[in-house]
C-alpha cells in the first residue's frame, strides 16, 4: 500500500477475502517527512487544531504539552461510543483498510508506526467490534473509526482470527503486537474519515455487479417461461435510446434467449401476442438505468478512493490546514441513489414472478405453478415473501441524506447521514438478492412445467445447476429451505459462474 490509495477491488479483497496488506517504503518515508512538520508545531506557542487544542466545539481550548498524550487517548475513548448490533466484520476491515490508505498518503501527519499497527491488525485478522449506531457521516465516521483506533491502543473488544470475541489486549498479545500510544494529532487522524461509508459503497458495488447479471438472466428466463417475445430486445431498437446500461442489459437478454426452442416454437405456430407486459418488455430499460446509476456511484467511489480525508491536513507544501473534506455528502447521495435503484429493480422482478402465478396471465401454466392446484399451493407464498421484501425496500429507498441533525454544541450543525445511507443499502442488497432468487426459482419451475418444450442453453444450464439444490416441480415441500438454497445460489456467485460458463460454450457474451 502506497500513497496512491486503494482500488475498490482491493478494498473488497481485504475486507471480505482477508487479503494481506503491505505499506511501501516510499509511503513510510513520506509519513516520516510530514510527521516532522507536526512535531515542529507541537512546540509552537501558537495553538494548532488537533495538535495543541481540544476538538470540535472545544477547539479553542489550549492543551499543554504534558497532557497531549492523554488528550489523544481521551479523544479515542470518548468517541468510541457506538451502540447496537455489531457491524459486519467485512465492513470493519474495509473501514480500517481505507483509513490505513489515507494514513499512507502522508497527508495526516501520523508516525509510520501508526500505519504499521493498522496493517498488523488487518494481517492478524483482528477486527474491532463496532456498534451499528454512532456515525452521523460528518467529521468522519467518528464512532466506528474510534473503535478501530481503540483496538490499536489495546482497549475494547475485538473478534480474533478464530472468530472469538476477546479483549483487544489479549488479542494483540497473542499476535505479538504492542499496543500503541498515540502522540499529537494521531487520535484525531484515526477518526476523521469517510472510510466506513466508503467501504460499504465499495462492497455494494461489487455485489450489485453480480446481481445485475442475475437480474438480466432471470428476466430472460421469465420471458421464456411466460412464452414472451425477444423481438423487442433487438440491438437496432435498443440503439434508438442509447443509454449505455440499457444496451448491456439488452445484449445480455439477447444472449440468454438466443436460439430458444420455446420462443422459436411459438413463432412457428403463429404466436399472436404483439406486446408483452412492461415487466418483461421494459426490463433492459429498468435494469440498464440501474447499471447507469452504478456507473455514476462508481465514479464517486473512485474519486473518494483517491482522496486524503483528514482535518486538519498536512498540505503538500507543508501547511497544516483545517478543512471540510470529511463531510460525507458525496457518498451519502450516491448510497441513497443506489437504494432507490435497488428497490425498483426488485419491484420489477416481483412483478415478473407474480405473472407466473396467475392463470389469467401465465399462458397455460397451473395456478401458482402448483403441481395439483387446490391440494398444492405451489409458489403462492413465495411471492408473498417477495412482496414483503419489496415493500421494505421501498421504505429503505427513502433517502437518509436529506436528514441532518446538529451536534457538538452546534459546531457540527449540518451532517450527511452517509453512514445511515450505507447501512440501509446493505439491507437493500440483501433483500434484492432474495427477490431475484425467488424469481429464478419461479422461472425455472415455469420452464420445467412447459416440458417437453426446452429453454435456451444458458437458461437450461442455470436450471440444471439449480436442480442440484432445489428440486423441480412436484407436490408441495418445505418452501423456506428451498428459498434459502436459491438465495445462496445467487449470493455466492454460483449462478453467475454457471451463466458465464454456459455463455462461453455457446460463444455468447454476458456481462
Amino acid at each position: 500500500m502506497g500513497d496512491g490509495g486503494l482500488t475498490a477491488a482491493q478494498v473488497v479483497a481485504i475486507a471480505r477475502d482477508g487479503a494481506r496488506v503491505r505499506i511501501t517504503d516510499e509511503a513510510l518515508d513520506g509519513m516520516s517527512a510530514t510527521r516532522h512538520i507536526i512535531d515542529s508545531l507541537a512546540d509552537d506557542t501558537t495553538a494548532h487544531y488537533g495538535v495543541s487544542t481540544g476538538f470540535g466545539a472545544l477547539a479553542t481550548t489550549y492543551i499543554s504539552p504534558e497532557l497531549r498524550v492523554q488528550l489523544q487517548r481521551s479523544l479515542v475513548r470518548s468517541h468510541a461510543a457506538s451502540s447496537g448490533p455489531a457491524v459486519e466484520i467485512e465492513v470493519v476491515r474495509g473501514t480500517m483498510a481505507l483509513r490505513l490508505a489515507t494514513l499512507a498518503t502522508g497527508r495526516t501527519g501520523v508516525r509510520p508506526i501508526v500505519a504499521q499497527r493498522y496493517a498488523a491488525l488487518l494481517n492478524a485478522a483482528i477486527t474491532p467490534i463496532v456498534g451499528e449506531y454512532g456515525s452521523l457521516g460528518c467529521s468522519g465516521d467518528l464512532a466506528p473509526l474510534a473503535h478501530c483506533a481503540l483496538a490499536v491502543m489495546g482497549e475494547g473488544d475485538v473478534v480474533d482470527s478464530s472468530g472469538s470475541v476477546v479483549s483487544a489486549s489479549s488479542a494483540l498479545a497473542a499476535a505479538g503486537i504492542e499496543p500503541l500510544e498515540l502522540h499529537e494529532k494521531e487520535g484525531l487522524a484515526l477518526i476523521n474519515g469517510t472510510d466506513g461509508m466508503l467501504a460499504m459503497l465499495c462492497l455494494a458495488l461489487h455485489d450489485l455487479d453480480g446481481l445485475l447479471t442475475v437480474a438480466d438472466v432471470a428476466a430472460a428466463m421469465s420471458i421464456e417461461g411466460l412464452q414472451g417475445t425477444d423481438r423487442v430486445f433487438a440491438a437496432d431498437l435498443q440503439a434508438l435510446r442509447p443509454h449505455p446500461g440499457q444496451a448491456v442489459s439488452a445484449a445480455n437478454m439477447r444472449a440468454v434467449l438466443a436460439d430458444s426452442p420455446i420462443i422459436a416454437a411459438h413463432k412457428s405456430t403463429g404466436f399472436t401476442r404483439v406486446q408483452d407486459a412492461y415487466s418483461l418488455r421494459c426490463a433492459p430499460q429498468v435494469h440498464g438505468a440501474v447499471r447507469d446509476t452504478m456507473s455514476h456511484t462508481r465514479l464517486v467511489a473512485e474519486r473518494e478512493l483517491g482522496s486524503a480525508i483528514d482535518n486538519p491536513v498536512v498540505t503538500p507544501d507543508g501547511r497544516l490546514e483545517s478543512n471540510g473534506n470529511f463531510h460525507g455528502a458525496p457518498l451519502g447521495y450516491a448510497l441513497d441513489f443506489l437504494a432507490i435503484a435497488v428497490a425498483d429493480l426488485a419491484s420489477m422482478s416481483e412483478r415478473r414472478t407474480d405473472r407466473f402465478l396467475d392463470p389469467a396471465r401465465n399462458h397455460g401454466l397451473n395456478a401458482f405453478l402448483a403441481f395439483n392446484p387446490g391440494v398444492d399451493s405451489g409458489h403462492m407464498i413465495a411471492q408473498y415473501t417477495q412482496a414483503g421484501i419489496v415493500s421494505e425496500l421501498k421504505r429503505l429507498a427513502v433517502p437518509a441524506s436529506v436528514d441532518s441533525i446538529p451536534s457538538s454544541a452546534m459546531q457540527e450543525d449540518h451532517v450527511s447521514m452517509g453512514w445511515s445511507a450505507a447501512r440501509k443499502l446493505r439491507r437493500s442488497i440483501d433483500g434484492l438478492t432474495r427477490v431475484l432468487a425467488i424469481e429464478v426459482m419461479t422461472a425455472a419451475r415455469g420452464i420445467d412445467m412447459r416440458s417437453p418444450e426446452q429453454p435456451a442453453a444458458i437458461s437450461a444450464a442455470v436450471i440444471a445447476e439449480l436442480r442440484t439444490v432445489v428440486d423441480g416441480p412436484g407436490p408441495d415441500r418445505f418452501l423456506a429451505a428451498e428459498i434459502e438454497q436459491a438465495v445462496e445460489f445467487v449470493r455466492t456467485g454460483r449462478m453467475g459462474r454457471v451463466v458465464r460458463r454456459a455463455a462461453a460454450e455457446t460463444d455468447a457474451a454476458v456481462r
